[in-house]
């Protein structure tokens, strides 16, 4: 009897003794901090890995992330150095320093992303306004980035945070001012377009009034030359029958009266009142174009 009493009594005990050390240890993660918290005050700073222990049913265990924790930040409008409005979007990345300043501080994740905001909101509107849009949007960005960091970390060192990284993603003009600046930047280039045109016409008009001008004198050229053509061949025609009546006047009166007939005889209804002895119808009546009897003479030639 007494050795089955004592028996299940060492079981008991060491049942006992199982459940206080399995309620005692708690297992710290590489990627942790733990603090060991009696009724609220903290006993214990936990930075290293491992298995560790607490009084079981008294002490608390918390547990905080020593990665790098990302925040969102709202977007919000900033005035710039030019008196330009501009809506910022951004982004910051953290990590938990000091978790037993972290703890006392902002007590847990949501109330320190909550003053972590608001430090780095605050950071931004001051040293944005001090800048010009194109200085943010183009030439001092990261600049402009590193200094906000800089003043965050000093501001957050109470908190047991350390900033790692602050990124503006979008820098841009509220919807209003965007649909201005679109607005004057398509008045700009329908100005330029328009002036395009009327270069280009001014300078069609040139070219043309050119060609123009170079076809006239083309053509005046081309009208002399031919003029010139024509009086020369004239008067080379002339001479060769002014020297063929010389030779030959005969000839020369029976050619000429050829192209009397020839002119004034046309195909069609050709009506011709004279005489028929006249001296046009010679040469229907004597091939050598003699009347009566009388030498040859060369018939004057009917106007043309």
């Amino acid at each position: 009897m007494n050795n089955s009493v004592l028996r299940t009594g060492i079981l008991a005990i060491l049942a006992l003794a199982a459940v206080a050390l399995y309620a005692s240890a708690f297992v710290v993660q590489q990627t942790q901090y733990a603090l060991v918290l009696r009724f609220g005050a903290v006993q214990s700073d936990i930075r290293e890995p491992g298995l560790k222990f607490k009084v079981p049913l008294i002490d608390a265990v918390t547990y905080f992330d020593k990665r790098v924790l990302d925040l969102d930040l709202p977007v919000q409008t900033l005035l710039t150095a030019d008196r330009q409005n501009l809506e910022v979007d951004a982004f910051t990345r953290y990590r938990i320093t000091d978790p037993l300043k972290f703890y006392q501080a902002v007590n847990n994740l949501t109330l320190a992303n909550q003053r972590l905001a608001s430090f780095t909101n605050a950071v931004m509107r001051n040293v944005l306004a001090s800048a010009s849009r194109d200085a943010i949007v183009r030439t001092d960005r990261a600049d402009l980035m590193s200094r906000i960091q800089h003043e965050v970390n000093r501001q957050t060192q109470s908190l047991g945070i350390e900033m790692v990284d602050v990124r503006l993603t979008r820098v841009d003009l509220p919807a209003a001012n965007s649909q201005a600046v679109y607005q004057r930047m398509r008045t700009e280039r329908e100005r330029e377009a328009a002036d395009l045109r009327a270069n280009g016409q001014q300078r069609a008009q040139t070219i043309r009034a050119k060609a123009e001008r170079d076809a006239t004198v083309i053509r005046a050229d081309a009208n002399r030359q031919a003029e010139e053509l024509r009086g020369q061949g004239d008067a080379d025609k002339n001479r060769i029958l002014a020297a063929a009546f010389g030779k030959d006047p005969d000839f020369f009166a029976f050619y000429r009266s050829m192209q009397a007939y020839e002119t004034g005889l046309k195909t069609g209804d050709t009506r011709l009142v004279l005489s028929p002895t006249s001296d046009f119808f010679r040469y229907f009546n004597d091939p050598l174009g003699r009347r009566n009897g009388a030498p040859a003479t060369p018939p004057a030639k009917p106007a043309q």
